[in-house]
């Protein structure tokens, strides 16, 4: 509201600028405005991304917190800033940075190096105070306008101030027929201005319109102005009016009654959002009901002390940077900090321990995974005496961060469990996920060390998911290794024992995993009994992501077998159940270009791995060895059975396939509608690419229609049919109608019409 003249100026800015900073007190509006600024940019700009750094506490995560906001993963020999310079490259990119302030001086090194090494990055940072990087711009967030002070208290003049319509109209959302009249526009325009024009600290204020009369609201806040250090303290300096938003806090504080006090406090310690159950479990307790608190987090949102996260099933819930910086003080002050993190640290224990029966825990998807900032914080933010840690939670969290394709910080926390007794304690569940995670750095001799300290640190135990688990990570080491014939006896050793454990699904997981070593290792005819028998019950209860694994090798096995029919089905079936923005979806996409070589189809089979290759390296994603040496190897024979110009127009067409009409042209779902919208047809032998309105053209010339008539079917002028059909005759060297016809005959003929255009 009322940043109309902002937004202008921004977006003439953001043309000469490729750092703009916003900058403003705290609750002035600057992540909204950032937002909306955003929203409303043309598309030349590229991708967004939003990164919120408010629950982040260490500067010496930030290029990992960055990386995992934007769904990075780490590779090998790369991490922290290298990772991302890689994942943005030279692509149109607009990051918006929110809330730097405290992270100020390692946000300005971090954005240094971005913008010296992505072209067309832009950067869009929000913080209290310029990050003083070269090159910058700082914008500066005013307040909203006031009213002037000799303004009578008629609404139309007095509306006119930004600040006066933003409390009229969360007053009015609040109080419903809440109006602006003669009688209270005086008492509304001294309330915005004793709160300055903060965006916030007006919206609080005017929340209360419904609870209080407006005299009372102006002198509350008149009391509290004197209120500085809660938002100050242990800040980077700010504007001095943080005050005013110091006092709308603490003042809409006061007015909550016991109960709703204590619930906002013992909020402080979720950093990272908060769903009901966990509010329940941190904020129940010393006379607070359970059944009160859904209750309470209504009141407290509708007060705009919370914010809704989502409008999913499940809600999820947090407070405002600034807000839980006033909740944690009132939370050290009440003297309970130590209780309520020790309610958290209990509660994400109880969590844990739903994946406590899990055989292969480090594949099955952590509980915690959406609790990760939660758990991250807990951990820092506890100290025991005598220096004892939370073992089981910091494994927890390293599975997390593996899940996540994060191993740094896997490792950073499996290298301190690996070295104290406590760690010890959790048995081989420690080396064997520090193994997997030394596989996915690229460590294979590291990851071999690990999964034998693992396997020999279970043998001394009776507990046979345990060994499971341990014998699988190192069977994994092993496949990338390239001993396949060890790896197989590993998962034959593990299905033995996981055979013990009366687990069907894990049974049919571990046959899973025989299979694909199996088929590594020449044993494509068992590998195929394997797969029978296990595919129908992950089918039937395994999660979307390890149906798509099985699938996966069932597809090559079958392929490996000659038996293409069914493994393009399978690896078909791979791609209509996995998230299309996903790495997963890239093995079907591989797989279905290895059906095309085998069945002698080297155009698509080239087009589908371009397409594929062009996707992993936007998201910085490879294959396991034994899969990439497959694929590499059949591209290479597809190049060479194309002459040279198809071979071309292949990549070219591939490199323009990406989500929804990638997986279309995989699975031979292209209707004609989407054969008109292509980018490109490949013409036939070495001839040059036809675009796909020219051979839309070129088809309508071999039904015999004339120029005007193809211009009402495709919706064009007759001038630029004629000018579509030379380039056609230029393109593929013909003169006559009659020569295009034969040439469109012969191909749609000869080839899949589904495979007519691939653009």
């Amino acid at each position: 509201m009322g940043r109309r003249a902002e937004l202008s100026r921004l977006r003439t800015l953001l043309r000469t600028s490729r750092l703009l900073t916003l900058t403003g007190a705290g609750g002035v509006g600057k992540t909204r405005l950032a937002l909306e600024f955003a929203h409303g940019l043309p598309g030349r700009y590229g991708r967004v991304d939003l990164v919120e750094l408010d629950a982040l506490q260490d500067g010496a995560a930030l290029a990992q917190s960055v990386a995992a906001a934007l769904s990075v993963g780490e590779r090998a020999g790369r991490s922290g800033v290298d990772v991302l310079v890689h994942a943005i490259g030279d692509g149109r990119r607009l990051l918006i940075l929110d809330n730097c302030e405290h992270l100020a001086e390692p946000c300005a090194r971090l954005v240094a190096a971005l913008l010296s090494h992505c072209p067309r990055l832009r950067i869009l940072a929000t913080s209290r105070e310029a990050l003083r990087v070269p090159g910058e711009t700082v914008f500066r967030v005013g307040e909203l306008s006031l009213p002037p002070a000799d303004a009578v208290d008629d609404p139309v003049v007095l509306l006119r101030a930004d600040a006066v319509r933003l409390f009229v109209e969360r007053a009015a959302s609040c109080s419903p027929g809440f109006t602006l009249h003669r009688g209270n526009g005086r008492t509304v325009a001294e309330i915005c201005r004793k709160l300055d024009g903060l965006t916030l600290a007006v919206e609080l204020a005017a929340r209360r319109a419904g609870t209080l009369p407006l005299g009372d609201i102006l002198a509350g806040l008149g009391d509290q102005m004197s209120s500085l250090s809660l938002l100050t303290g242990g800040h980077r300096t700010g504007p001095g009016r943080h005050s005013e938003l110091a006092a709308a806090i603490d003042w809409s504080h006061r007015l909550l009654d016991p109960a709703e006090q204590a619930v906002f406090r013992r909020l402080a310690v979720l950093v990272g959002g908060f769903d009901v159950a966990l509010a329940r479990a941190v904020c129940a307790g010393a006379g607070i009901a359970p059944a009160q608190i859904l209750g309470i987090l209504c009141s407290l949102e509708a007060k705009s002390l919370i914010t809704r996260l989502s409008e999913a099933e499940t809600a999820r819930f947090r407070q405002l940077s600034a807000i839980r910086a006033y909740a944690l003080g009132s939370l050290r002050a009440s003297g309970e900090l130590h209780t309520t993190r020790r309610r958290l640290l209990e509660w994400l224990h109880g969590l844990a321990d739903r994946a406590r029966d899990e055989v292969f825990p480090d594949q099955a998807g952590s509980p915690l995974a959406e609790e990760r900032d939660n758990l991250a914080a807990a951990l820092a933010g506890t100290t025991v005496p005598g220096g004892a840690s939370f073992p089981r939670l910091e494994l927890e969290l390293a599975r997390v961060h593996y899940e996540q394709e994060q191993p740094s910080a896997a490792r950073a926390l499996l290298a301190g469990l690996l070295r104290e007794a406590g760690g010890r304690a959790l048995g081989g569940a420690v080396p064997a996920l520090a193994a997997r995670v030394a596989s996915q750095r690229a460590d294979p001799a590291q990851a071999l060390r690990l999964g034998e300290r693992a396997v020999a640190m279970e043998r001394t135990r009776d507990h046979p998911a345990g060994l499971a688990n341990a014998l699988d990570a190192r069977a994994a080491a092993r496949l990338c290794r390239g001993e396949f014939g060890a790896a197989v006896a590993d998962l034959r050793e593990c299905l033995d024992v996981v055979a013990t454990l009366g687990t069907p699904q894990d049974t049919a997981w571990c046959t899973h995993h025989l299979a694909w070593a199996l088929l590594q290792a020449g044993g494509e005819l068992e590998a195929d009994d394997l797969m029978s028998r296990c595919l129908p019950v992950l089918r039937a209860h395994a999660p979307w992501s390890r149906t798509a694994a099985a699938l996966h090798t069932a597809g090559a096995v079958r392929l490996a077998l000659g038996h293409l029919g069914s493994a393009e089905a399978l690896f078909a079936e791979v791609l209509r159940i996995v998230p299309g923005t996903s790495r997963h979806a890239l093995y079907p996409v591989e797989g279905l270009a290895l059906v095309a070589a085998e069945s002698g189809d080297m155009r698509r089979a080239l087009v589908l791995y371009e397409a594929s290759a062009q996707a992993r390296r936007r998201l910085d994603t490879v294959s396991e060895a034994p899969w990439r040496r497959q694929v590499e190897r059949t591209v290479a024979r597809a190049r060479a059975g194309l002459p040279v110009a198809a071979r071309e127009a292949a990549v070219r067409g591939g490199r323009r396939l990406r989500g929804d009409r990638l997986v279309a042209y995989a699975l031979r779902t292209r209707s004609d509608d989407d054969r008109t919208t292509a980018d490109a047809v490949e013409a036939v032998g070495d001839r040059p690419m036809l675009t796909g309105r020219e051979f839309m053209v070129a088809r309508l010339v071999t039904n015999g229609l004339t120029n005007r008539q193809i211009a009402d079917v495709l919706g064009l002028s007759a001038h630029t049919v004629a000018t579509h059909l030379d380039k056609v005759r230029d393109k593929l060297g013909m003169r006559s109608r009659t020569q295009i016809a034969l040439w469109v005959a012969a191909r749609t003929k000869t080839e899949d019409p589904a495979e007519d255009i691939h653009g």
